[in-house]
């Protein structure tokens, strides 16, 4: 992408994404309320939401924020799980998730179907260190795996979607899933971002690959 061209893409993309985190904020606010009392209807009392650090652009830390699909010491749990159990500690090592994974709570495992856990970045959206449409805000402990994906990666903005989402998302192990992250930071463009966005749409309604 020319220098000019990738100025135009900016800055578009920044009003697009200043317009969308607008509405997706206010639909979170509505969201909220209605998750809040689903945590309650389960038992659950503990706080709905959750902030995280993550890599962000330019490999700075940036806090994203959350609905909270996770019981409490999430990672302390996760520690003591893949330490007993080898097949799922494999499993973690290539997906850096797992497809049962014990620190989900019902109403976790319910939002993450649909997406609904992400919502809340669209305060990441409106506050300009995320995008809609970008790779996945990793995680620290993550930036070690990634090896020299890291350095393309972080050329773009983190999204709530992006290429790798529509394209595979769970089912892809994670080498796969850096290697469509790195194609979509060299390859982007608005085309790409609306066909990403409208895809988007299509695989909360399948469920496809839910995280």
């Amino acid at each position: 992408m020319k220098k000019t061209g990738q100025v135009l893409y900016s800055i578009c993309k920044r009003l697009i994404d200043i317009v969308l985190g607008i509405i997706g904020t206010a639909m979170f606010l509505v969201i909220y309320l209605f998750v809040k009392l689903a945590f309650l209807a389960s038992g659950d009392a503990d706080t709905v939401m959750f902030t995280q650090e993550r890599i962000g652009y330019h490999g700075k830390k940036i806090k994203i924020f959350k609905f909270r699909s996770m019981i409490k010491d999430a990672d302390k749990v996760l520690e003591e799980y893949l330490a007993e159990n080898e097949e799922a500690r494999k499993e973690y090592e290539q997906y850096k998730k797992l497809k049962n994974d014990p620190r989900i709570t019902p109403v976790g495992k319910f939002i993450r179907a649909y997406s609904v856990d992400e919502i809340p970045q669209f305060i990441n959206v409106l506050i300009g260190n995320m995008s809609l449409i970008g790779p996945r805000p990793y995680l620290w402990r993550e930036k070690k795996d990634m090896g020299e994906a890291f350095d393309k990666i972080i050329t773009c903005k983190p999204g709530i979607t992006g290429y790798w989402q529509v394209n595979g998302r769970s089912n892809t192990d994670f080498k796969e899933r850096l290697e469509m992250e790195v194609y979509y930071c060299q390859n982007r463009s608005l085309l790409m971002d609306f066909k990403i966005f409208f895809k988007t749409f299509y695989q909360v309604i399948k469920k496809d690959g839910a995280e």
